[in-house]
C-alpha cells in the first residue's frame, strides 16, 4: 500500500510539472506574438496627407529652349582667329491624366537641332605647336517620345510649393551629317542614333494661379542604351555601342517650363 502511495504521489507531480511546462509555453507564444504584433504595426509618424493635385485633373505643359552664336574674328587664350556660327533647338510639349491623388500618368515628346559651321579656327598652344581646323559643319536632328509616372508631394500642408518626380521610359531617334575639309580634302560622315533610357526625373514646382504653375527639373537619373551606325564617304561604315547608369543629380541640367492643370 506505500509503494501504491509513492508512486500515486510522483504521478501527481510528474503531472503538476507537465501543467506548469505547458502554460509556460502558453505564456512564451503569447508574449512571442504581442512582440511580432507591435513589430508589424504601422509606424505613425504623425504625417498628414495632403492632396495636391486632386484625381481626374488634367495636365498639359513643355519647355522651349534656344541659344544661338556667332564669331567673326574671334580671339580668346589659346583661340586664334576663330570664324564660326551656330544654334541649339529644343521643343519638349508633355500631357497627363491623375488617376489618383497626386499621381500622373502621361505622354512627352521632344525635338532638338543641333547646328555648328567652323570656317575657321587656329589654336596656338606653343612657337611649334600650331593646330588649324578649316570647314568644319555638323547638323543633327533628334526626336523622342517617353511614357512616364509623376507623383507630386507637397511641402508640408503647403498647395502652393511642392517637389515631383518623373519615372520614364523613353525611346528616341536621330539622324545628323558631319564634314570637314573641301573640294578634294572633303570628308562627310552620315549617322544615324537610337536612344533608350529608363530612369528618373525629380524636379520642384511653384503655383502662381490656381491653374498654373512654375516647374524646375533636373537631369534624369537611370540607365541610358545608345546604338550609334555611321556610313563614311557613301564607303565605309562605322559603329558605337555605348551603355551606362548615372543616380547623380545634374545640377548644370535643369529645365525650366510652365504647366497648365485642368
Amino acid at each position: 500500500m506505500r509503494t501504491f502511495a509513492y508512486r500515486a504521489s510522483f504521478g501527481s507531480l510528474f503531472y503538476d510539472i507537465e501543467k506548469m511546462k505547458n502554460k509556460l509555453v502558453f505564456f512564451v507564444l503569447l508574449l512571442g506574438f504581442s512582440f511580432y504584433a507591435k513589430a508589424v504595426e504601422p509606424l505613425d509618424r504623425g504625417l498628414k496627407r495632403t492632396v495636391f493635385i486632386p484625381k481626374g485633373s488634367w495636365m498639359a505643359g513643355g519647355t522651349v529652349s534656344y541659344s544661338q552664336h556667332e564669331e567673326n574674328n574671334l580671339n580668346y587664350l589659346i583661340l586664334k582667329d576663330v570664324e564660326g556660327k551656330g544654334y541649339n533647338l529644343s521643343i519638349s510639349p508633355f500631357g497627363g491624366y491623375f488617376f489618383r491623388d497626386n499621381v500622373a500618368a502621361g505622354l512627352r515628346f521632344s525635338y532638338k537641332r543641333n547646328f555648328l559651321e567652323l570656317n575657321d579656327l587656329k589654336m596656338r598652344l606653343g612657337d611649334d605647336l600650331k593646330i588649324n581646323i578649316n570647314d568644319l559643319y555638323n547638323l543633327e536632328h533628334n526626336y523622342a517620345a517617353s511614357g512616364f509616372i509623376r507623383t507630386y508631394m507637397s511641402i508640408g500642408t503647403s498647395r502652393i510649393f511642392g517637389f515631383f518626380n518623373d519615372a520614364r521610359l523613353t525611346y528616341g531617334y536621330g539622324s545628323g551629317k558631319n564634314s570637314t575639309g573641301s573640294g578634294t580634302d572633303y570628308d562627310g560622315t552620315f549617322q544615324t542614333i537610337h536612344d533608350l533610357q529608363i530612369g528618373f526625373a525629380p524636379g520642384m514646382c511653384a503655383f502662381i494661379t490656381n491653374r498654373s504653375a512654375i516647374e524646375v527639373s533636373f537631369g534624369a537619373m537611370g540607365f541610358n542604351f545608345k546604338w550609334i551606325d555611321q556610313k563614311i564617304n557613301q564607303i565605309e561604315t562605322g559603329r558605337r555601342r555605348v551603355s551606362s547608369g548615372n543616380f547623380k543629380v545634374n545640377l548644370f541640367s535643369i529645365n525650366i517650363g510652365m504647366t497648365f492643370f485642368i
